[in-house]
């Protein structure tokens, strides 16, 4: 992610902020600007070729700053999300802020990269008790389903800590989907295709009989050698959604690592450049870090030979049709 400063004081801005808390500003963020930009009382916002946006209707419910077309209306963000938690359920609807606010994270980080998501829905469920629903977790046709008790702390570590991931996020899980949404729409040609079996592995093999063997079984010896993940060995599908979460992972830390004047971003570097010769040692130096706090390692993961092959390959599907 980017920094951000207000265009009237220049101070320090967040991504969520709805107000600039050095000079009181009102603030909305254009999509087609990729810039948190100042508002009028009425939440108004000309652009330059002087179209007037206004702020999402769904600032008070979801925490939506961004700007939308319509007076009343609601922001492209907004629309991507299909299902929400109805009134009725007070768990979900206080969950619900949160994964809008990482799924607006993940748009933006997907708009910087060049990826089209013009296909892709979201449907946000709740696993509360109002809501009488057990959620899963998935993607299916562009349909992406999220849990919204994800969003609780508690809830996730036990659920990581009881399958043994190192690693657990609501921005990772939509990272994860979204990257079966992508091989759906852009592994398609045969050269591609060829190409993603060559890394990935053969993607016809059955699917369930992959899940059976993978939680009976649990991943093969030496998987470290091939995979980022114990869940990336279970199907090609899931290695390549858990190496495009990985890619957005990398991707996203090195371009706020930029942003903070950590390292010197030049643009020029291809990817594999860029995992060898700035995330290898930033990640290290992160981890030490966190170290240094009593916490565990920010990016617990160790990216072998064959897993960068496949890193690169996912990196160049970026901005290609």
């Amino acid at each position: 992610m980017r920094s951000f400063a207000c265009r009237l004081c220049q101070s320090p801005l967040f991504f969520e902020n709805s107000v600039c808390v050095s000079c009181g500003t009102a603030l909305g963020f254009s999509r087609a600007e990729r810039d948190i930009v100042p508002v009028d009382d009425a939440g108004t916002y000309v652009d330059e070729a002087g179209l007037v946006w206004h702020v999402c209707r769904n600032l008070n419910l979801s925490g939506c700053t961004w700007l939308a077309p319509l007076e009343g209306g609601q922001c492209s963000a907004c629309d991507l999300t299909r299902t929400r938690p109805a009134e009725a359920d007070p768990e979900g609807t206080a969950q619900f802020p949160e994964a809008e606010a990482a799924k607006r994270h993940l748009v933006v980080e997907l708009d910087t990269l060049g990826f089209d998501i013009s296909g892709l829905v979201f449907d946000m469920l709740s696993s509360s008790e109002a809501a009488g629903e057990d959620v899963v977790i998935g993607h299916d046709n562009g349909v992406i389903t999220i849990d919204l008790a994800e969003t609780d702390d508690a809830r996730r570590e036990r659920i990581r800590q009881q399958l043994d991931e190192p690693y657990r996020t609501l921005l990772g899980h939509l990272r994860h989907e979204v990257g079966h949404y992508i091989e759906s729409q852009l592994v398609t040609t045969d050269e591609r295709l060829a190409r993603c079996r060559e890394l990935f592995g053969d993607d016809t093999l059955d699917y369930q009989a992959a899940i059976d063997r993978h939680y009976s079984q649990g991943p093969p010896q030496g998987w470290e050698d091939s995979y980022i993940t114990t869940y990336a060995t279970m199907h090609p599908f899931e290695d390549f959604a858990e190496t495009f979460a990985h890619y957005l992972h990398i991707s996203d830390t090195c371009e706020t690592a930029a942003a903070y004047d950590l390292w010197q971003g030049t643009g020029s570097a291809s990817f594999r450049e860029l995992v060898r010769t700035v995330w290898i040692p930033l990640s290290v130096a992160l981890n030490q870090i966190n170290r240094s706090m009593g916490k565990g390692d920010l990016y617990p993961f160790v990216i072998p030979a064959p897993v960068l092959d496949k890193l690169d390959f996912v990196a160049g599907l970026a901005g290609t049709p």
